[in-house]
């Protein structure tokens, strides 16, 4: 079965076909950094870092993006309520951002990039809309026009007409009441930066077009974020980018991630029902949380009760009960030979199931299904040989990377296996420092002949079991 992602322009489910073969390209919006990062951010980002993991675990050569808006109303008026720096409040959140992630086990993003060090690239992108008649100046301020960009509401599948309600930027000079801003000029205690129109800061959807136009070009293959972001960002970027470089589609995949609901509310603080990743980790495990949010579609409404966290932490007990037992063989057994038909019998059924699910939009509900009928099938072997542990721990292994748990972090892990795979990891970074791209191919390209693949993130490479490795070293 192909990979299948549903498409939110298309509303339908489309077999996943990148642009360039094997390459794909995934940009995911990143947070506003004006206060702790929330479980809303969590469950969303959640999400992607499974998609990505995936991805990677099917032999995808992934680059994945994520900006960081460190420029906004939102920081600006924090900042101003509590006398402090925008940038600098900017930064410490942005910081507070990336300890959250790194805490939650996501690790897939190989670059962040920040809004505020894109001020040329921002510039260069509003230049080019003024000159082809897609934006005007008013006084020091910049406008995209509406009404020149056809398209205007096909995400979000609505016309400019239903659009009239939704005044963004209210501001009598402008041409339409739906123009959204690119350029605002700046007001006193604002941070500023100068440009043709002026001191002033870039509009918010700006920010993220001219970061993607930069590192991914004109047209790329995924582009991700929560369901509240469709009207008016996603389709802002949609206009800005295609009318500057004049290529359609800009993203040919569109995923939108499920809101979250707390205890079936809306989470706000004035609810008293708002709860940030740090306290979110106060009471639970790392990992626990991240089989809680696998447990729903990542397109679905969730709401986040403490009661369906306990069943997570129940699965995922059993799933690391399954996983130390057979660990613990390995390390005992001196019996070897074959694997049992058996047990061959149990990998492949629950590797073409757990894929199924994967491919039929990253269902990790199923996905998680089959995992726990596969530890269910393995309870009763009894006697079965180094060749056939070795097969169930590659995997529950291969299982744990896609959804990231297991890590030998949480395990406990003082197994020769992984102290060997570090050393190499190790070996093959002194040697790119080195620009000895020989030895570092050849480390990559012999893990991947045991079905080892190297995976290089914004905070250092890591090794994961891929079934596609392990499919193509056994031709």
């Amino acid at each position: 079965m192909p990979l299948r992602v549903y498409n939110t322009m298309s509303r339908t489910l489309e077999n996943f076909q990148p642009a360039h073969g094997n390459r794909v390209n995934m940009f995911v919006c990143g947070p506003t950094v004006y206060d702790h990062s929330h479980i809303g951010h969590a469950r969303t980002y959640l999400a992607y870092d499974i998609i990505a993991r995936y991805l990677r675990a099917q032999g995808f050569s992934l680059f994945f993006l994520m900006n960081i808006t460190d420029i906004d109303d939102k920081i600006i008026n924090r900042a101003r309520s509590i006398n402090r720096d925008p940038l600098v409040l900017a930064d410490e959140f942005t910081r507070d951002f990336f300890q959250d992630m790194k805490a939650l086990g996501i690790s897939s993003v190989n670059l962040y990039v920040k809004a505020s060090e894109h001020i040329p690239e921002i510039i260069g992108q509003i230049t080019t809309l003024i000159k082809k008649g897609f934006a005007y100046q008013v006084d020091g301020d910049v406008y995209f026009d509406v009404t020149q960009f056809a398209s205007y509401g096909e995400l979000s599948h609505q016309n400019v007409d239903q659009l009239v309600e939704h005044r963004i930027d209210p501001d009598p000079r402008k041409k339409n009441v739906i123009d959204f801003a690119l350029w605002k000029s700046q007001k006193p205690g604002e941070p500023a930066w100068d440009s043709p129109w002026g001191k002033g800061r870039p509009g918010w959807h700006i920010e993220d077009t001219a970061i993607t136009t930069n590192y991914l070009g004109p047209s790329y293959d995924i582009h991700g974020g929560g369901l509240d972001l469709i009207f008016p960002h996603h389709e802002a970027e949609i206009a800005q980018a295609e009318a500057a470089t004049g290529t359609k589609p800009l993203v040919k995949y569109w995923l939108h991630s499920g809101l979250l609901m707390v205890e079936g509310a809306r989470m706000g603080k004035s609810m008293g029902n708002y709860i940030i990743i740090k306290e979110a980790l106060r009471n639970h495990d790392a990992e626990t949380l991240r089989l809680y949010f696998a447990m729903s579609h990542y397109r679905s409404l969730l709401d986040y009760q403490e009661a369906h966290i306990a069943q997570a932490e129940e699965v995922l007990e059993k799933i690391r009960s399954a996983y130390n037992k057979f660990r613990t063989l390995r390390n005992n057994s001196g019996v070897n030979g074959s694997v049992e038909p058996e047990v061959q019998g149990l990998t492949e059924r629950a590797k073409r199931e757990f894929d199924e699910a994967m491919n039929d939009d990253f269902n990790t509900p199923r996905a998680l299904a089959a995992m726990i009928s596969f530890v269910k099938g393995t309870e009763h072997l009894r006697g079965v040989g180094q060749s056939s542990i070795v097969e169930i721990l590659a995997t529950l292994d291969y299982f744990g990377d896609v959804f990231g748990i297991l890590r030998k972090e949480t395990m406990g892990s003082d197994d020769s296996f992984d102290k060997v795979l570090d050393l190499f990891l190790t070996i093959r970074d002194d040697a790119r420092k080195r620009n000895d791209w020989a030895t570092s191919d050849k480390i990559r390209n012999s893990l991947a002949e045991m079905g080892i693949a190297i995976e290089d993130t914004a905070i250092g490479a890591r090794w994961y079991f891929s079934a596609k490795s392990r499919k193509e070293s056994s031709r």
